[in-house]
């Protein structure tokens, strides 16, 4: 019997964990042809999940537990968990019922017809328009500066065959950004589009800091082009710079009694030009900090507890 592998990053997810748990038990039920095991990590939750997550793998051995000795974050601990599953196939699923377990069916359908990533497209969402239309605009921007076409709508819920897994343990990047591998890999990629709900249960995790560095991580990790963008700029600026100083001085050369330059044009560009340097400093500062990441070489997670591995 082949091996289906679910996991589950979770972190003060009390409301949750086992109400997933018991949803996928019975999807997976219908699926007589195969095993399966549900990997749950825990970020070193403060709510009671961690003691659900005990109970559920007293009672059950293909519930699988990692409980991590912090919180590491929205990325070192579902990447970790990923390469912990050693199934044929891999099924990212989230712990707040956003990623409806119920399309497990169709991604294995289409990874029986040959698909080596099966992907999630949200196709509507019951988010705020505001941030859906963020969202938007986000996936159009990376595919314009990204070196590879990347998956629009796409959150990292789908399957994934254990030849994909393994090119992503192989590459062992210490803040890996996977949607982005996942489109790297050049594999052909099967769509299965959802509405996706509302959360089940509890509040989102996610704030701006954390949509903000997964923005980041995606443009740094898949374009050179900000860092080339700098250059071109500087470039430009400078011709317009010269361009504007010529033109001023053969404009005083013919009024010279009546042109005054003024302090106006002075600040005004004077903060300009500070102000498009600060911003290519932080785009190059966003570069050297992934090349310290990759440079410290620090492990994704350190784990507290592992259960029925």
């Amino acid at each position: 019997m082949k091996l289906i592998s679910v996991v589950t990053a979770c972190y003060n997810e009390e409301d949750n964990v086992e109400k997933l748990y018991l949803r996928v038990r019975e999807i997976m039920s219908r699926l007589a042809d195969y095993d399966y095991e549900h990997i749950f990590i825990d970020n070193s939750s403060a709510d009671r999940t961690q003691e659900i997550l005990r109970r559920l793998a007293g009672a059950d051995k293909k519930v699988k537990v990692i409980i991590n000795t912090r919180n590491f974050g929205h990325i070192r601990s579902p990447s970790h968990a990923l390469m912990q599953a050693h199934g044929d196939a891999v099924i990212s699923l989230v712990a707040d019922f956003q990623d409806p377990p119920e399309l497990i069916h169709e991604f294995v359908k289409k990874w029986e017809q040959g698909a080596k990533i099966v992907a999630g497209i949200k196709k509507a969402s019951r988010e705020s328009w505001p941030m859906s239309a963020v969202r938007r605009f986000y996936y159009r921007i990376i595919n314009r500066l990204s070196e590879s076409e990347q998956i629009e709508n796409f959150t990292g819920f789908g399957l994934y065959d254990r030849r994909v897994m393994d090119l992503f343990r192989q590459a062992n990047d210490p803040y890996p950004y996977f949607r982005g591998f996942v489109a790297d890999t050049g594999f052909e990629v099967a769509r299965v589009e959802y509405s996706q709900p509302a959360r089940a249960g509890g509040i989102t995790k996610n704030n701006f800091y954390t949509l903000y560095d997964m923005a980041m991580l995606g443009i740094t990790s898949h374009s050179k082009l900000p860092l080339r963008l700098a250059a071109y700029t500087g470039f430009i600026l400078a011709l317009a710079s010269l361009f504007v100083a010529v033109c001023y001085f053969v404009y005083k050369l013919i009024f010279w009694n009546n042109f005054s330059v003024g302090t106006a044009p002075l600040v005004i560009g004077l903060f300009f030009f500070a102000s498009v340097q600060l911003f290519f400093i932080g785009i190059i500062g966003e570069y050297v900090g992934v090349i310290h990441t990759h440079v410290l070489k620090r492990p994704l997670v350190v784990e507290k507890e592992r259960l029925n591995f």
